[in-house]
């Protein structure tokens, strides 16, 4: 439960994802059935496939593939550098393993073991 609960957002964005893929699949092969007999003109499968890929992709290129670059982009550019990065999280540690080693040098390395078992690095 505890995977499923930390990548929630992912499962619920891809049945979004697939559900309206799907609805969009759908809904233009009425349209297609609908304008082949309006031409008078037989439905060929490969036609509706060819077509229905090409909007797809279409639509991919204009909308998902910038929004994907503007949110994973931006969220990791402005990501590097902000105060949630754990680029300063070494040096803010190697300076309170210094304070603590300087103020009781005897307990130290306990409390490291302790605190390392408590909370290991990834």
């Amino acid at each position: 439960m505890k995977g499923l609960k930390k990548k929630g957002y992912v499962w619920v964005t891809l049945i979004f994802f697939l559900f309206s893929l799907l609805l969009h699949w759908f809904f233009g092969w009425k349209s297609f059935v609908q304008e082949q007999k309006a031409h008078h003109e037989p439905v060929v499968v490969q036609d509706y496939v060819n077509e229905m890929m090409r909007d797809t992709f279409e639509n991919w290129q204009s909308e998902f593939l910038q929004l994907i670059w503007q949110v994973a982009g931006l969220a990791f550019l402005l990501y590097v550098g902000s105060p949630q990065s754990k680029e300063g999280d070494e040096r803010k540690e190697e300076k309170l393993d210094y304070i603590i080693r300087k103020l009781d040098p005897g307990n130290y390395e306990k409390l490291m073991k302790e605190w390392n078992d408590k909370f290991p690095k990834e």
